[in-house]
């Protein structure tokens, strides 16, 4: 089994803005730590629950998910013998130890220490179980990251002319899968995916609410449609879900 996604994160201004938006749009409840983190609990029963945060000064918003295992120190170190780049050194708090490292093309991730067994509260709200990570060679990102997690990657595969994806799973039963492909803009990004039952009326409902349409409603597959939109405060957000 490979180290499970079990956490994301969005990063920029307004917390507190960006915590009502994405409790407005899914249902999901929020609640203020003590320094200022916003957790977020889907209440979905399933892939993952995440927090919402400020950037440090003069960074741009932004999105990461987190790799759990019991070693991350370990896990760090082999990130950067495989060419990643350490942005947090592993950090003790009250409720949690984690680090941040930057893979070889520029992508924040993040590691957490536990032992694979993370869970969401029951409900039935959508739930945060698909991440997708862009970069300029998207085929030595597959080995970067099945080397460094033992995640077990799909046939790799072009999407359009020019580009490539290829799905992984963890082999977890929890948290979230995901894709390594290439980047919309040639710029390395972590984009998190909601899966929702109408993907169209998720995408009108964040316009409604003061978002912005990065990519309408689009079947990718006989059965998925994907969507994104940025939200208020400049975070990009993705949805997926049934071709309809």
């Amino acid at each position: 089994m490979g180290n499970p996604i079990t956490w994301f994160e969005t990063v920029g201004p307004e917390p507190e803005r960006r915590a009502a938006f994405l409790a407005g749009l899914f249902g999901w409840h929020t609640e203020t730590a003590d320094g200022g983190y916003i957790l977020i609990d889907t209440h979905s029963g399933r892939g993952m629950n995440g927090g919402i945060s400020e950037p440090p000064p003069g960074a741009e918003p932004a999105s990461l998910f987190y790799a759990e295992g019991p070693d991350i120190q370990g896990m760090l170190d082999r990130a950067n013998e495989l060419g990643g780049k350490t942005l947090m050194e592993v950090t003790e708090m009250p409720m949690v130890t984690f680090a941040v490292f930057a893979d070889p093309w520029g992508n924040a991730i993040g590691l957490i220490k536990g032992d694979g067994d993370t869970r969401v509260s029951d409900g039935d709200h959508p739930a945060v179980d698909w991440v997708e990570i862009g970069c300029s060679d998207p085929q030595v990102a597959v080995g970067f990251y099945r080397d460094l997690f033992g995640w077990t990657f799909d046939d790799d595969q072009p999407s359009e002319p020019g580009t490539f994806h290829a799905s992984f799973d963890t082999g977890s039963d929890v948290g979230a899968r995901g894709g390594v492909g290439s980047s919309r803009d040639g710029q390395p990004s972590v984009d998190i995916y909601a899966n929702v039952d109408d993907v169209a009326g998720y995408v009108d409902r964040a316009g409604s609410a003061g978002g912005s349409v990065v990519m309408p409603a689009t079947q990718v597959d006989p059965e998925t449609t994907i969507a994104m939109f940025v939200d208020p405060t400049g975070n990009t957000f993705g949805v997926y879900g049934p071709v309809g």
